[in-house]
């Protein structure tokens, strides 16, 4: 059974995300995944900043492998894009920072 993170903030609803997302998702951070913890209003802006800048990176990655492939017909499945998956807990992190709200998970 792979294991679950549920996201809380006040500013939105909770997000739930697998483990293997959310791993890839604080790589990008630069934070370690831990059982339970806070991103705090001073951290959001600039970790929203970082998950921005591998999305649009994902996307340009993305398109240059589909121009090469494109005689390859195993296309890389588009669900596994990182912004469609990590679209709701983007917009977490965002509600989160124009209300002033942490964002907390495990507690």
């Amino acid at each position: 059974m792979e294991m679950i993170y549920q996201f809380r903030s006040k500013a939105g609803p909770d997000v739930i995300m697998l483990a293997d997302l959310t791993q890839r998702i604080f790589e990008i951070l630069g934070r370690p995944l831990e059982p339970r913890g806070i991103l705090t209003v001073e951290q959001l802006p600039a970790l929203i900043i970082a998950l921005e800048t591998a999305i649009l990176k994902d996307l340009e990655d993305r398109a240059k492998s589909n121009m090469s492939d494109q005689e390859n017909t195993e296309k890389p499945k588009l669900a596994d894009r990182l912004g469609q998956r990590a679209y709701p807990f983007l917009e977490l992190m965002k509600q989160s920072k124009a209300k002033d709200e942490p964002v907390m998970w495990g507690v």
